[in-house]
């Protein structure tokens, strides 16, 4: 089974670049997406409802904003979008669903980034994911759990190109950081780096600005995280910078079947 995660930075931009075709290559079972920013009325017959696919979107209340989608090669009967809380269920950053005998966690965490760059929502971004983990350890406590997304954080130096100039700047922040820490020391595997320990240079993000993608000076901040009973099933974790259509590329794990 194929797990895909990918931050498109506006579906209905993305689809103008190819996202239907990269969802027929994918070769993937679930494919997660982030930052959709539109309703699904928005979006286009085929990508709404894509041949093949069964989708599933939780829109943001505020047009244009955020937003996240589920798109499975099998039924999902039941998807769970709501945390419980408003000012996190108003954004539109979560979907729980259960494909399989694994639970898969769809999330958009927030960036700690206010409007004025002054690192205002990191508060909110750090309830965000204990939120979300709170839940994501209930579940893992029944079943195989992977928690897939844009976490808006490097965690170590090694995931982005220029550590030292980003150490004040919310992706980079030490409590942002620290959370990861938390989540890992719980349990908690970050499938790429487990695979890949020590190898530098992969990304996932790039700023849209100064060819930052063409001279790979990027951050790694969309992960799957795995429970360590979903680790045991993972054989193969990845990052596809080479697809284009966001200023995001698609990670993903390759797990044993059912």
């Amino acid at each position: 089974m194929r797990v895909v995660s990918w931050n498109v930075n506006g579906l209905r931009a993305c689809a103008r670049k190819g996202f239907l075709d990269f969802l027929r290559g994918a070769e993937a079972d679930v494919v997660g997406l982030q930052e959709v920013r539109a309703f699904a009325d928005q979006l286009p017959d085929e990508v709404r409802a894509p041949r093949g696919w069964h989708a599933h979107f939780s829109p943001a209340a505020r047009p244009g904003y955020s937003g996240v989608a589920l798109f499975a090669r099998g039924p999902l009967p039941r998807v769970e979008t709501a945390l419980g809380e408003e000012r996190f269920d108003v954004e539109g950053r979560l979907q729980i669903a259960k494909v399989g005998r694994i639970a898969v966690i769809n999330a958009y965490f927030p960036k700690g980034s206010g409007k004025d760059r002054d690192n205002s929502r990191v508060p909110y971004k750090l309830d965000f994911y204990r939120r979300v983990f709170d839940r994501a350890e209930k579940l893992r406590r029944r079943q195989p759990v992977l928690v897939i997304g844009d976490y808006n954080t490097a965690h170590r130096e090694i995931d982005l190109a220029r550590p030292r100039d980003n150490v004040r700047n919310s992706g980079f922040l030490p409590e942002e950081r620290a959370e990861l820490d938390r989540l890992f020391d719980a349990g908690w595997v970050d499938t790429f780096r487990r695979l890949h320990p020590d190898e530098p240079g992969h990304y996932s993000w790039w700023s849209q600005r100064g060819g930052a993608r063409a001279r790979n000076v990027g951050w790694r901040i969309d992960y799957v995280l795995a429970s360590p009973a979903a680790m045991k099933r993972v054989k193969r974790a990845f990052i596809w910078p080479a697809v284009a259509g966001s200023d995001h590329c698609p990670v993903g794990v390759d797990l044993d079947s059912d």
